[in-house]
């Protein structure tokens, strides 16, 4: 029996190796070649103006955006997705780890395997630069800490009396693991404002869970309260300096701006399951829902501790989210955090189903798996490579998919733009004598930024007549450039908006187009990025917030 123990353990680690060395292989090739997000070349710009915190995020995410170009001195979309990739691969270990902890190895490698294929997880988390990656490890780190400290003894998980020498009844004593927690959630906070939910739904659990109602009276949790605002005084010091304008800006998507709508619910549930993998996404659902509605049917139904943990974090944001899709827009990612911390109960029920159908539970994750890398592969030959367009010299049996109905082909690809740039004697010219760049959109100036890095070093700000300048309004000041020539850059669907046009020649005394890059995509331009002098501008243009 002993041998055979050390024989599974010896198979599960080797199992758990492969899934971390070859999701983050796997991940790797997909960050290497996917040209960068809009999203996540506007975080590259958070790195060049490091600040405490940003108008729409907290630091991390220009920490982790800048980590590798500042470590290998390269501007890539490679580079931009290296923080994500380290941090995405400490997550899974963490969240192994978790699940171990909790109930055992077998179900931790089911959950790894869960949380390693579901495309979502894969893509928002561990290939794009976006907050969320530093967002959940901070999140995975503090649940692996929560579990270590709520459920120190077996005991504790079932809420089983034992008595102390003293006689009197003990489930549960606070230690220092409260502080280190609170550190953890603070971190979560300054890397997205999720993590405020997480220690929502931490002291949620506490009160609910009896044994640990004592958290309150602990020194450990006053001493954690304190730090936790140590830990996010970043946000606290830059909002103080500015208005509060992020917690103003992020409250505002909470409040409903228009009627309530169920289909919008069911399209954002619909769109959830889709993002997670239909094979991944509904059964997510249903461990998630079903321990709740049971106990609402019998009140005497049984929850015990890690269960009541993990709802705690995971119900109020998939709910949540999902309800406020009635309202408004909501993005993938939001709710997202709240599947992760599901997947701890996919992987127990999935354990489960494991003893009585072993193949069938093998075939249906590795079936997902190889479906979700088939088409993430497809996708992204698709959209550096063109093999669906049409026309394209590398089309699939001569693609179906024109360039004017392919949202992807708004993606920049900045090796080719950079090139671009480099090779025009005109943009060169004009780049010397231009004072700084402006773009009608803010998530088209981190693409040019990027592509712009290597060869000179000059600001960019966004002239958006619609006010959404996000963090442009805080790198530079309103008058800064008054009496300066600049460049206009924009792209192929902004070229004809006579109402730009029109507003940027009051502000300047000409503005006069002076060179095009055509964007290719299997030999085919899919795109165009239009290059304008605008010289002397006359007064500071317009921002409703900002310095």
């Amino acid at each position: 029996m002993q041998k055979f123990q050390k024989w599974s353990d010896k198979k599960i680690n080797q199992l758990v190796l492969i899934l971390l060395v070859g999701g983050l292989l796997f991940r790797s090739i997909i960050a290497l070649s996917l040209y960068p997000t809009f999203d996540e070349a506007y975080y590259y710009l958070y790195s060049l103006h490091l600040d405490w915190s940003y108008f729409d995020h907290p630091v991390f995410v220009a920490l982790t955006t800048g980590f590798g170009p500042w470590l290998t001195g390269d501007v890539s979309q490679f580079t931009i997705r290296l923080g994500s990739l380290i941090l995405y691969t400490g997550s899974l270990i963490f969240l192994y780890l978790t699940s171990k902890r909790l109930f055992s190895a077998q179900t931790a490698c089911l959950t790894l395997a869960i949380a390693t294929i579901s495309p979502i997880f894969q893509i928002s988390f561990g290939i794009l630069s976006l907050p969320d990656s530093p967002l959940m490890f901070f999140w995975t780190a503090s649940l692996y800490c929560a579990v270590n400290e709520f459920f120190r003894q077996p005991d504790n998980q079932k809420y089983r009396l034992f008595k102390n020498e003293s006689g009197t009844a003990n489930l549960y004593v606070p230690s220092y693991r409260l502080s280190v927690l609170c550190i953890l959630v603070g971190l979560a906070c300054i890397s997205k404002y999720h993590g405020f939910i997480l220690g929502l739904g931490l002291i949620g659990f506490c009160v609910t869970s009896p044994p640990h109602r004592c958290v309150v009276r602990s020194p450990w949790a006053w001493l954690g309260l304190g730090l936790f605002i140590i830990t996010i005084f970043p946000i606290l010091f830059w909002n103080m300096q500015h208005d509060w304008v992020s917690f103003r800006f992020q409250s505002e998507r909470a409040v409903p701006r228009v009627g309530y709508n169920l289909l919008n619910v069911a399209a954002v549930y619909l769109v959830g399951v889709a993002y997670l993998f239909p094979t991944i996404g509904l059964p997510l659902w249903w461990v998630s829902v079903r321990p709740v509605v049971l106990r609402i049917i019998n009140s005497q139904t049984y929850l015990d501790g890690p269960k009541l943990l993990i709802l705690w974090l995971s119900l109020p944001l998939i709910l949540g989210f999902t309800l406020i899709g009635g309202y408004r827009q909501i993005l993938p990612a939001w709710p997202m955090p709240g599947f992760w911390t599901a997947t701890l109960l996919l992987g127990q029920q999935a354990s489960i189903w494991a003893k009585h159908q072993q193949r069938w539970v093998r075939r249906w994750l590795l079936g997902s798996g190889i479906m979700i890398a088939s088409i993430l592969l497809i996708a992204l030959l698709q959209v550096t490579t063109g093999i669906l367009q049409k026309p394209s010299q590398y089309a699939l049996m001569g693609g179906f998919l024109p360039p004017k109905d392919d949202p992807s082909t708004e993606l920049i690809d900045i090796q080719q733009l950079r090139r671009g740039f480099a090779s025009s004697p005109i943009l060169s010219t004009a780049l010397n004598k231009s004072s700084f760049i402006f773009t009608n959109r803010y998530y088209l100036g981190g693409p040019i930024a990027m592509s712009l890095k290597p060869l000179v070093n000059i600001p960019i700000t966004c002239f958006d007549i619609g006010n959404d300048l996000r963090g442009f309004a805080f790198w530079s000041k309103a008058d800064q450039w008054v009496g300066e020539n600049a460049l206009y850059i924009t792209t192929a669907p902004f070229k004809n908006r006579q109402d730009l046009m029109a507003s940027y020649r009051t502000y300047f005394s000409s503005l006069t187009e002076i060179e095009t890059i055509p964007m290719r995509r299997g030999g085919v331009v899919i795109n165009t990025i239009y290059v304008y002098q605008a010289k002397t501008l006359l007064k500071p243009y317009p921002r409703s917030y900002g310095i």
